[in-house]
């Protein structure tokens, strides 16, 4: 079945419709990693995105329980080069086709994802329609123009925790704000024994602390920063001073956004897992995942008492600040998602540390 994605800006793409066809909207975005297309589709920082995997060929490794970032499917739609109809893993579970059409995701092969990855990198994302419902291409294109764009759609708070869970451990615990992608977060506290209260973002404050942590976590999430209610900046402000706090991508922007900094749209963000970030103070570069459109000004930095921490030497954006006089600090990209080594978990053990000096 024949598939069409059509931009805002009239460009054209057709392809071969899998997984499940019909019709679909997103903001059209390019990911560079050569695997981690499961984790891509469950991630909710994908939450109002179609993804466009530079890696030509996709499925290859099938689909694994353990590989999903959350119980659910969060991206609107992928487009690939080629997918893998047979793959060969003896983990694997099922086919990446039977896991789109399962969790109701367009998918269109058959695309030369490299032309169209070197456009976006050129104009920057854009607004997209995939559908195999129609072959107007002038109406595909103007529905495009017509979509939502991601600011305005609060889909942080769509995705995050109604409720609160509770992840057993013998070590310290751990208030996790969940703005939808919790799950790989909580494990990598786990595993060094920390017991995780995964909470809503709208929580109260005395709530958070009835729980007696040692410490919070603010988690990654989707869409636009700025969309995220004052009450949860004021929420985070008043954490800063009371307890131990550490942000992960979306909760990375809140932290600065809490204490005045501004936010940006990026022209394409970064998507991947081989982006190389140098941590300032020691001058070690780690090759890193990340999943994220927006971004921190960095003059408006200046005068708050939020300090540069780590940059990345691809583009020199802020990777990562610490406040001046609390015990607060928080990275752009993904610790918890390792690209191959773990490189960067050290910040997990950093944040236990960290806790345990705020305890003494």
């Amino acid at each position: 079945m024949q598939g069409i994605l059509a931009l805002e800006d009239g460009t054209v793409f057709t392809g071969e419709a899998f997984g499940t066809p019909g019709d679909t909207w997103g903001e059209v975005v390019f990911s560079t990693g050569m695997s981690g297309y499961q984790e891509a589709l469950t991630d909710s920082s994908n939450s109002g995105l179609i993804l466009v995997m530079t890696y030509p060929l996709i499925g290859n490794y099938g689909i694994m329980k353990e590989k999903s970032g959350s119980n659910d499917s969060f991206a609107r739609g992928i487009v690939v080069s080629e997918f893998c109809e047979e793959p060969s893993n003896w983990r694997q579970r099922g086919k990446i086709a039977d896991f789109l059409h399962k969790e109701n995701i367009f998918g269109l092969a058959g695309v030369d994802t490299r032309a169209l990855a070197r456009h976006l990198r050129k104009v920057g994302a854009k607004r997209g329609v995939l559908s195999t419902d129609t072959s107007d291409v002038k109406a595909l294109i103007q529905k495009a123009v017509n979509s939502p764009t991601l600011t305005g759609q609060n889909l942080a708070l769509a995705a995050a925790a109604k409720g609160v869970t509770t992840l057993p451990g013998s070590g310290r615990r751990v208030a996790l704000l969940d703005f939808g992608s919790a799950k790989p977060i909580a494990d990598c506290l786990v595993k060094r024994n920390c017991e995780v209260k995964i909470v809503p973002p709208d929580i109260q404050v005395a709530d958070i602390m009835s729980l007696r942590p040692g410490g919070v976590i603010l988690g990654n999430g989707p869409g636009d920063p700025t969309d995220i209610p004052p009450n949860i900046l004021e929420t985070v402000r008043t954490l800063a001073a009371l307890t131990p706090i550490m942000g992960i991508g979306l909760g990375h922007l809140l932290l600065g956004l809490a204490f005045g900094a501004k936010t940006y749209k990026m022209k394409t963000g970064h998507r991947g897992v081989n982006h190389p970030v140098k941590e300032l103070i020691t001058g070690r570069v780690y090759i890193t995942s990340q999943n994220h459109g927006f971004d921190l000004v960095e003059d408006s930095l200046a005068g708050l008492e939020l300090i540069i921490t780590h940059r990345n030497l691809n583009d020199t954006t802020i990777e990562g600040i610490r406040h001046a006089k609390h015990p607060a600090f928080s990275l752009q990209y993904n610790p918890e998602a390792a690209p191959g080594p773990k490189d960067s978990e050290y910040i997990f053990d950093r944040f236990v540390e960290l806790m345990d000096k705020e305890a003494r």
